[in-house]
């Protein structure tokens, strides 16, 4: 038997989550390239796109990317929130609705009839779709913060692989993150 593999601490667990948004938060964290194999070493993935897990189990850290247009949204973001000890909301439809917000000042129901009913070229009865399986709409999109206790802020849109990298290593070395505001970018 290996006594090392018994005296070794566990990894802290990361896992990841997009809601309402590009993905282009989470393309940034794959773009830290090789250092996800570094990462790799000193963490175990939980939900993220190198795993394909569905619902995150109990994790140290967890971070977000995308903010809340559906109830589905909402109800993956408080089940992700229960799981992880620290919550890191990552680029602005996270932090700030972001562009999906847009749609803000206009009223759902009425955007909703617009588009499945009254646009040209439409199929004669065309109607909303209202299929069961469909998440509800909010009527406006919420930054996650409103939902949920948020414990840090990495804003951009997306942030750069350099400030994903600089401030996830920050946290798990037990350091305070960088704010990211020095890297921040908009593309």
């Amino acid at each position: 038997m290996d006594t090392h593999a018994v005296d070794r601490p566990p990894k802290p667990r990361v896992a990841t989550v997009s809601l309402a948004g590009c993905f282009g938060c989470h393309t940034s964290f794959l773009d830290i390239d090789e250092r996800l194999f570094q990462l790799a070493q000193v963490v175990e993935f939980d939900r993220s796109p190198l795993t394909d897990i569905k619902h995150c189990g109990p994790c140290e850290v967890g971070l977000v990317e995308g903010g809340l247009c559906n109830a589905e949204n909402v109800q993956v973001l408080r089940e992700f929130r229960a799981h992880c000890k620290v919550l890191v909301a990552v680029g602005a439809c996270a932090i700030t609705g972001g562009l999906p917000a847009q749609r803000n000042a206009l009223d759902i129901g009425e955007l909703l009839r617009d588009v499945y009913v009254h646009r040209q070229g439409l199929a004669p009865g065309s109607r909303v779709p209202d299929d069961p399986e469909l998440p509800l709409p909010l009527a406006h999109v919420h930054p996650i913060h409103e939902v949920v206790h948020i414990d840090h802020f990495l804003p951009g849109c997306p942030p750069s692989a350099d400030a994903i990298w600089a401030f996830v290593s920050a946290l798990l070395a037990g350091r305070t993150p960088p704010s990211g505001w020095g890297q921040v970018r908009y593309d």
